[in-house]
């Protein structure tokens, strides 16, 4: 097996033990920003035995607000990836932001949710929490090309940098790619009025053909255009987007499609990709093109990171040849 493949496979099978870790909490600066985020504790299950539940808080615009309570933990974190309650609440002028569900209520300070049932009897209290990928920072393996690290951007065209050093939206590689390895890091923003589409949108385009779409689905349950799918043909198999204006990333292994010499394509392209850490494709089969990206064809291409019109940022990307 060529050393490559080897230094790949290494790579892929480390990601694949990735689990998120927790942070410790930091002050917030807007409202929004200190009542949206992720929570976790200990809750009653229906039969009253104590379970671990998650709790993500979503603003909605206009000082409305969603909250998921999740049984089990939170996704990529113990969530039973089946039962979900959602609660919704306004904000009204005070500290807290209180949300309703159809058997309990919710409390919420930005540090902590004081949990009732619609009586007001305690029911328990969840700690707001941090999360961050465990992957990173990941630094490049040997014979990876780095795209961008805050520095040179000679792999990039139109690139556009911050003064914070980092890469907007709306460049693409200079060179063209067939199979690979990708490690992304993106950062949506907060984009409160917004909805679907108009979220904190992007996108990486392996080739220029295939969208990994990037969009704050924070707290949704995933549809194929919603974040980590690919776009139009396949939802992600958990939704593992972390609060907007949080730094997360993709590992992306991809398997060109593959063409005969009268240009008929005998394999379909094929991928598989973590979500912070998590698996939410494995060894996918793309049925062709998605959305605007450029038909299919046996030459490699270019891989771009959309520009839909959102403030979406990148740092730390590299890419592994196969």
């Amino acid at each position: 097996m060529p050393v490559h493949q080897n230094r790949l496979l290494l790579l892929v099978a480390s990601l694949s033990l990735a689990w998120s870790r927790w942070c410790e909490p930091a002050l917030a600066e807007t409202p929004a920003q200190a009542w949206h985020g992720e929570y976790a504790g200990s809750l009653p299950d229906p039969t009253g035995r104590p379970q671990w539940t998650g709790l993500q808080v979503v603003p909605q615009g206009k000082g409305e607000y969603l909250a998921v309570e999740l049984a089990g933990g939170l996704p990529g974190n113990r969530w039973n990836m089946r039962d979900r309650q959602e609660a919704v609440g306004r904000a009204e002028g005070t500290p807290t932001l209180v949300l309703a569900s159809p058997v309990r209520k919710y409390e919420v300070d930005g540090w902590q949710v004081r949990v009732t049932d619609l009586q007001g009897n305690p029911v328990g209290t969840l700690r707001r929490y941090f999360r961050s990928s465990q992957t990173l920072g990941t630094p490049p393996p040997a014979g990876a090309i780095v795209l961008f690290s805050g520095g040179p951007t000679s792999e990039l065209k139109n690139a556009k940098i911050t003064p914070e050093g980092l890469l907007q939206v709306g460049c693409e590689t200079t060179r063209a790619y067939r199979d690979f390895c990708l490690h992304v890091e993106f950062r949506t923003p907060l984009m409160p009025e917004a909805r679907s589409q108009a979220r904190g949108n992007s996108g990486v385009y392996l080739q220029g053909r295939y969208e990994v779409q990037i969009l704050d689905s924070f707290g949704l349950v995933s549809q194929n255009n919603d974040c980590g799918s690919l776009y139009k043909q396949r939802p992600p198999l958990l939704n593992m987007s972390f609060p907007p204006e949080t730094w997360q990333s993709y590992e992306i292994d991809f398997r060109a499609a593959r063409f005969d010499d009268q240009g008929k394509k005998t394999e379909p392209a094929r991928l598989t990709v973590w979500h912070n850490g998590i698996k939410i494709h494995k060894n996918v089969e793309l049925t062709g093109k998605t959305g605007a990206g450029a038909a299919e064809g046996p030459e490699p291409r270019p891989i771009k990171f959309q520009d839909h019109g959102d403030r979406v940022l990148y740092r730390n990307l590299w890419i592994l040849e196969k």
